[in-house]
């Protein structure tokens, strides 16, 4: 099945789920096969280590050091890679209110993570297009 690149529809059809826990964004050296048995729900090689986005629980148990924690937010609507102008809108919706957004885009939906203490506004903002 395709996903959706309509900006309007990927806009009025999503739901947004607050996923359970906390998270933080980590930078590491080695390689990701060294740290998938700590199931991190992200993982990106950059010139400077590897990034992970794991569960806060992890960092706490493996002494890995973070500056905030965060929560996750998955628009539960199947949005095409190839859609335009889904990152700006949540982006710029949450920016107005002074809130954060990391962007993950997976196969299937796009991931924001929003610092802990605004996850309840962002969840609003996002659930009322």
């Amino acid at each position: 099945m395709a996903g959706i690149t309509d900006l309007q529809q990927l806009l009025s059809s999503m739901q947004p789920h607050l996923v359970e826990g906390e998270f933080v964004f980590c930078t590491l050296t080695g390689k990701v096969d060294e740290y998938l048995h700590w199931q991190p729900v992200a993982a990106f090689c950059e010139q400077e280590g590897l990034s992970l986005v794991i569960r806060k629980q992890t960092a706490l148990e493996n002494h890995i050091e973070f500056e905030n924690t965060y929560r996750q937010i998955t628009l539960t609507v199947h949005s095409s890679l190839d859609a335009v102008g889904l990152t700006a809108a949540v982006s710029t919706k949450l920016a107005s209110h002074g809130i954060s957004a990391n962007v993950i885009a997976a196969f299937y939906h796009d991931h924001i993570f929003v610092q802990s203490c605004h996850a309840e506004t962002a969840l609003t903002l996002l659930s009322n297009w």
